[in-house]
């Protein structure tokens, strides 16, 4: 009974507005607990270093309450591994991100171990300069793009990657934090960082992650949806063209074969070599702008693909509202126009224009979602920091 209410106490601090600084007794309000149970609680909580007291908050009548907030002392990594890059970010409990590194790297079929291991370096670097803020980095996220198991540290199965049932040694990226290292799928990690960070507030949407591969997030009544085995959302492997190219995951003719960063590049006569897909990127936007009949082609097809494939999707999961990220996000002016036209050929009056929005969280997603999810497992069991 304790440790449920000092997620109680935990989570009702954690809900009240950014820079309003909650009393003992307004936590009780919104707990429905006594002040003396919030005031032992909250000694619990503060020896954890979960909150801090701030100041005075006046109350109206009588003798200001002593303010409660989260502690800017503690935080969380989110890490990811993608296709052509590694990332670590340091975010503190309200979910703002105080340090972040990206270092390119050319992850494909490559060994797990130095991918790793390359990882952990730069975790350690992020780790040291948070130390050096007076920040304690208490546990973290990663988020690789592939099918995973989290209670195993597993990837089941990353095609763009080259990994098949790879165990992740995790612990070895945060050594020696409270809550260790937990494992999420990249699409499914953005989806929950948008689900945060939308400015409309939206609790039901499918996210369509764009990298090297296309993945997707399914977000229904505010909670992610993975279905019975953990896997839905796999939209880059709907099938768009039945004789359509070979597809990393065995396939044939998947969204992916189409849409993908890499396929999209090599339409437009600008494959990259590997290491220089920020590159390719630039160039595709300079193609465009300038109205390169290639690279407009290349655009607008993967546009119609999403849009058949969103179609099937709209068929099977009743959801009526899609957000763009990844590259889908950086391509829409470009891609939007045949998408729409798509989803209207294939789903007549399933998508409205305006339910078809880009990300608010960026490109970053996948690191913001990782680590709020770790944020919101201490919210529910705080107990794990104390001693």
């Amino acid at each position: 009974m304790r440790r449920s209410n000092l997620a109680l106490v935990l989570g009702a601090i954690a809900e009240f507005p950014p820079g309003t600084h909650p009393s003992r007794a307004q936590v009780a309000g919104a707990t429905g607990l006594t002040k003396a149970s919030v005031s032992s609680l909250v000694l619990d909580l503060l020896d954890a270093g979960v909150i801090r007291e701030i100041g005075l908050n006046p109350q109206g009548r009588g003798r200001p309450g002593v303010g409660l907030e989260l502690s800017p002392s503690r935080a969380v990594m989110g890490m990811e591994v993608n296709v052509d890059y590694i990332s670590a970010a340091v975010v503190d409990l309200s979910g703002k991100v105080l340090l972040r590194e990206v270092r390119e790297r050319d992850n494909r079929n490559s060994p797990d171990n130095p991918v790793l291991a390359a990882l952990a370096g730069l975790a350690a670097r992020v780790r040291g300069a948070a130390g050096e803020q007076g920040v304690d980095v208490v546990g973290g996220g990663l988020a690789v793009p592939g099918l995973v198991d989290p209670a195993r540290a597993r990837v089941l199965t990353a095609p763009n990657l080259g990994w098949v049932n790879v165990d992740l040694d995790l612990d070895a990226l945060l050594p020696e934090t409270a809550l260790g290292v937990a494992l999420f799928n990249e699409a499914n990690a953005a989806a929950l960082a948008e689900l945060r960070h939308r400015p409309d507030r939206a609790a039901n949407f499918l996210f369509v992650s764009g990298e090297v591969g296309v993945g997707g997030g399914i977000v229904i009544g505010s909670e992610l949806f993975t279905g019975p085995g953990g896997h839905a959302g796999e939209v880059g492997h709907i099938v768009v063209d039945p004789d359509g190219g070979h597809c990393s995951c065995g396939g044939t003719g998947c969204l992916e074969t189409v849409a993908g960063q890499d396929a999209i590049f090599i339409a437009a006569g600008l494959a990259p070599d590997g290491s220089s897909r920020s590159a390719a990127m630039s160039a595709l936007l300079q193609a465009l702008e300038g109205g390169a009949p290639k690279a407009v082609s290349a655009v607008e097809r993967a546009g119609r693909c999403l849009g058949i494939a969103l179609a099937s999707t709209a068929r099977v999961v009743d959801i009526d509202s899609v957000v763009l990220g990844g590259h889908f996000a950086v391509l829409e002016p470009w891609l939007r126009a045949p998408l729409l036209d798509s989803l209207q050929k294939y789903a007549p009056g399933k998508y409205a224009s305006e339910q078809v929005t880009v990300s608010a969280v960026g490109e970053f997603g996948a690191l913001l979602g990782a680590a709020g999810s770790v944020i919101r497992s201490l919210v529910d069991a705080p107990h794990r920091l104390q001693a």
